[in-house]
């Protein structure tokens, strides 16, 4: 696979098809995204989440596909379940969307795990469920390697953190697990592939005095071994990345880089205001690990300072994001985009 140019940066350049993506058909956040090609076609996904109200029942079961071309987001059927979840992360592969945990919220402020994994076929318009997951997390990182094995790393079980990665093998309908993280299990964290390598960065935890959860500064890098692939050789990044530790951020692979967009440096409930009580602040902040060089990079900010993401979009040299909240914590159903360069179609 061709590297991304060590000049990435943004450009003005004609609308691609990604850029031309209309505006989502309500404001969300926290909304799973995913992307990829379904019979040949370049679909984006965008489900569950939470609307402007930004309270427990304002968390959606709500799903839309976009088409390559389209002019307006197609609804789905609902995602199935009772009521709506959050922190769920997605993937597309081998034709249908994965959309995996997340949590539930009642109207006295429980909130539940959740195990399920649901599964979209475009072709069927329909749900299903596979396999659910052995331990069930929301806010967990969530990585394809090899269109086959769908890494879950860490993520937040009821009480607390996990440090597991739990692996799911889309052809046998099967779980394992996989080399553990060596650093402490969090929640909200951001992470994504290049290659064979997961990178993935900050997150919160519990704290035992003060503030419920705080972040922890941390970058972690994990090779998976291309002949046992749930052996992963996790090290920790040389130097911090730029930049304040993050809490969900937007992140996906562009070559050689692992890019990281968005995000707020003060971890929030649901309703964006942080668990220190004070209204968390969005980031447009863009920047990017070489996993070939072992280097960061700080690239040109995005054109809006977004957060409360679950995926970032990027295809050839477009990269966008989906709804998420925007300044004084308002939910957008605003897409933004922008224009990369270098990296491969």
């Amino acid at each position: 696979m061709k590297s991304c140019l060590p000049g990435l940066a943004l450009m003005v350049a004609a609308a691609g098809p990604l850029l031309a993506q209309p505006a989502l058909p309500q404001p969300v956040a926290n909304n799973a995204v995913a992307a990829g090609r379904v019979g040949g076609e370049w679909w984006v996904f965008s489900a569950l989440g939470i609307d402007s109200s930004k309270r427990f029942s304002g968390i959606t079961r709500r799903a839309y596909a976009w088409r390559e071309g389209a002019p307006e987001w197609t609804p789905l059927p609902d995602v199935p379940g009772r009521v709506g979840r959050l922190a769920a992360t997605a993937q597309v592969v081998r034709n249908r969307l994965y959309l995996f945990g997340g949590y539930t919220v009642d109207s006295a402020g429980a909130e539940k795990s959740v195990e399920v994994v649901d599964v979209f076929d475009p072709g069927a318009r329909r749900w299903s469920t596979v396999k659910p997951m052995p331990v069930p997390v929301d806010d967990a990182v969530s990585v394809v390697w090899r269109d086959s094995l769908i890494y879950l790393v860490s993520g937040w079980h009821d009480t607390d953190n996990v440090q597991h990665v739990q692996v799911y093998d889309v052809v046998r309908d099967t779980w394992s697990m996989a080399t553990p993280i060596p650093g402490p299990g969090v929640f909200g964290h951001t992470g994504a592939l290049a290659g064979n390598t997961i990178v993935y960065i900050d997150g919160a935890a519990r704290r035992s005095t003060g503030v419920k959860y705080a972040l922890v500064p941390q970058s972690w890098i994990g090779t998976i071994d291309e002949r046992r692939p749930l052996e992963i050789r996790w090290w920790s990044s040389a130097a911090p990345h730029p930049g304040p530790p993050l809490y969900r951020a937007a992140a996906a692979g562009c070559g050689d880089l692992v890019l990281f967009a968005g995000g707020t440096d003060n971890p929030y409930n649901y309703n964006g205001v942080g668990y220190d009580g004070a209204p968390s602040k969005p980031r447009a902040a863009v920047m990017a690990y070489d996993v070939r060089r072992g280097q960061w990079r700080v690239l040109p900010s995005a054109p809006r300072a977004t957060m409360d993401h679950r995926g970032l979009i990027v295809r050839g040299d477009e990269a966008a994001i989906l709804g998420g909240m925007i300044h004084g914590q308002r939910v957008t159903g605003q897409t933004t985009r922008w224009t990369l360069r270098g990296c491969p179609k």
